[in-house]
């Protein structure tokens, strides 16, 4: 574990961190397979820079998990609707385990038809969507998803009522030997973790992040958060986009949305109800797939040979996630402080070896 004093953060190896979340997990009684999937999935958000969704989420699992809010044995089914389409019932249980089984059940699907669509209800927040929507890719296919996020911190264009989620949009596209393109995008202008990891650190909010509820007025000060709401991307189009992804990941799936959505930050004993979409698209069916991945990595390499700002350079959604991943394996996690005080803090709580202890 090394220290970078002026970030304040310590260098994590990611062995200990996905062997806190396993034990943690397995601590709350999920089984070791589904622990020891948890674990992997909320430690590659780690590794690829996704910080609002990885270990520092895990206090609010376990919080919730020990409020009942969460199915710890789940019965999740997949029920196929049609040739290209199912729904799964995650039976409340934790999110990724249920977007697990959505994405398995996608890729099936594409698989004999071309194309896979997976509504999902009763299920729990999950992590970033590019976890997701690199599952088909790799696959050999584009990936689609999107969710009703757990909890409202954003208005629908004109209110002030936080009546949207941060609703993401996450689209996987192979590409050959190079770096899939992954866009994974909140419609809001900053996801709500990447609030809640300034808050942890005691650190104002930059201004166009939130605005008061009141008066509009730009929200600056991290004790406040709670009085503002998130601006979406590209004002009212972002709005519009967030409220179109919650008809499709909730609405349409018997999932939460609107004021049914339950704030999972403030409530740690109620099923959430959380609905996901996840879409598998087998490249195979337009043209064989080496010849698209020659393709595509001619007009990649076209856009990133364009003209720049100065001071600025061009990089395709995905290359910064990959790059991430291979510097956060071989250097470790950078971890917050005030985070590894809590976690070891939880740790002891439940009776398992601490962060700090496992390096």
């Amino acid at each position: 574990m090394s220290v970078n004093s002026s970030a304040a953060t310590i260098a994590t190896p990611i062995a200990a961190i996905h062997g806190l979340i396993r034990d943690a997990m397995r601590a709350c009684n999920l089984s070791a397979a589904d622990a020891d999937r948890v674990a992997e999935l909320m430690a590659e958000a780690d590794l690829t820079g996704a910080d609002g969704h990885g270990i520092f989420r895990l206090p609010q699992y376990v919080r919730r998990i020990r409020g009942d809010a969460v199915n710890t044995t789940p019965d999740i089914r997949a029920e196929i609707r049609g040739p290209s389409v199912a729904v799964v019932d995650g039976d409340n249980g934790m999110g990724h385990l249920v977007m697990s089984k959505a994405a398995e059940t996608a890729i099936s699907l594409a698989r004999e038809t071309g194309i896979g669509w997976v509504g999902v209800r009763g299920s729990n927040h999950a992590g970033p969507g590019a976890l997701y929507a690199e599952m088909p890719v790799k696959a050999g296919m584009i990936g689609i998803y999107s969710a009703v996020a757990s909890a409202n911190h954003m208005a629908v264009w004109g209110g002030t009522e936080a009546l949207l989620g941060t609703n993401p949009l996450a689209v996987g596209i192979p590409a050959g030997n190079g770096p899939p393109v992954l866009l994974d995008i909140a419609t809001t202008v900053v996801s709500y973790g990447t609030v809640k990891g300034r808050v942890l650190q005691d650190k104002p909010l930059p201004e166009g992040w939130m605005v008061s509820k009141e008066d509009g007025a730009p929200l600056t000060d991290q004790t406040r958060t709670a009085d503002g709401v998130l601006l979406p991307i590209g004002g009212y189009k972002g709005s519009g986009l967030a409220l179109v992804l919650g008809i499709l990941a909730g609405t349409l799936n018997g999932a939460a949305f609107g004021k049914e959505v339950i704030d999972f930050n403030a409530d740690s004993t109620s099923a959430t109800n959380t609905g996901h979409f996840i879409l598998a698209l087998d490249i195979a069916r337009f043209m064989p797939p080496d010849v698209f991945a020659a393709v595509l990595s001619e007009q990649l390499a076209s856009l990133r040979s364009g003209q720049t700002i100065a001071g600025m350079r061009i990089r395709m959604p995905g290359e910064q996630r990959t790059a991430r991943r291979a510097e956060r394996s071989s250097t470790g996690v950078p971890l917050a402080a005030p985070l590894l005080t809590q976690l070891d803090a939880l740790a002891t709580e439940l009776g398992i070896a601490t962060l700090s202890a496992r390096v």
